[in-house]
């Protein structure tokens, strides 16, 4: 399944290398005829699996556990003063997405989303400390059953459009899909400092599919 965010992207690529390489083997130049047959090939394959977007359904909803809103590598795990938000020390769970990675981002709870604020910012790469807060980047916080967590989804290096489908107010499901980064990227997760994480660093996880963290009720 392809994600709707690559359909533009993959019918230019086809377009435009279908152009050309017809306008070369029209003009007899063989070798560039062949030559854009193969890039248009790599390309094309790499937006495919870029832009994928595999169905997953989450076997064991619960609303004491936090499933991973991406899939990637857990870059951070450590406790940290949220600054936008919160106004309070959170852990901070940060998973970072390569350009191999499935980009769509998921739900880690059901609830309701009580805020949501779009920042302009720079184009650090995703790994780098000062990222999450000059980079540019999405802040949306959702309210649960046990509490409030903060998704931080941020671009980086080459990303250069983060999408996000939720406003204030709307509820949303756990494991429901909730925006799409392009190209390398990350995504924050703060939760509660009573939150029992459940990965480590360097860890690959997969968007609802691994547990990150359980609330302690």
């Amino acid at each position: 399944m392809i994600h709707r965010e690559g359909t533009v992207s993959l019918l230019l690529v086809l377009l435009l290398f279908t152009l050309l390489s017809s306008v070369s083997k029209f003009m007899g130049i063989d070798w560039l005829f062949y030559l854009l047959v193969g890039v248009g090939l790599f390309l094309l394959i790499f937006l495919l699996q870029f832009f994928r977007n595999p169905k997953r359904e989450i076997k064991d909803k619960d609303e004491n556990l936090i499933y991973a809103p991406a899939d990637g590598r857990v870059v951070v795990i450590e406790e940290t003063e949220e600054n936008e938000y919160f106004n309070e020390k959170k852990k901070l769970v940060s998973i970072f997405m390569s350009p191999l990675n499935v980009h769509a981002n998921r739900s880690p709870i059901s609830g309701k989303i009580k805020y949501d604020k779009y920042h302009k910012g720079k184009y650090l790469v995703a790994w780098h400390p000062k990222s999450s807060t000059e980079n540019e980047r999405t802040t949306i916080v959702i309210e649960g059953k046990h509490g409030e967590i903060l998704l931080r989804q941020i671009a980086g290096a080459l990303a250069r459009r983060i999408k996000y489908y939720v406003s204030k107010n709307d509820k949303v499901g756990q494991g429901q899909e909730f925006g799409f980064i392009k190209l390398g990227s990350r995504v924050d997760i703060y939760l509660p400092l009573t939150a029992n994480v459940m990965v480590e660093k360097e860890q690959m996880v997969k968007g609802n599919i691994d547990v990150i963290a359980k609330f302690t009720i």
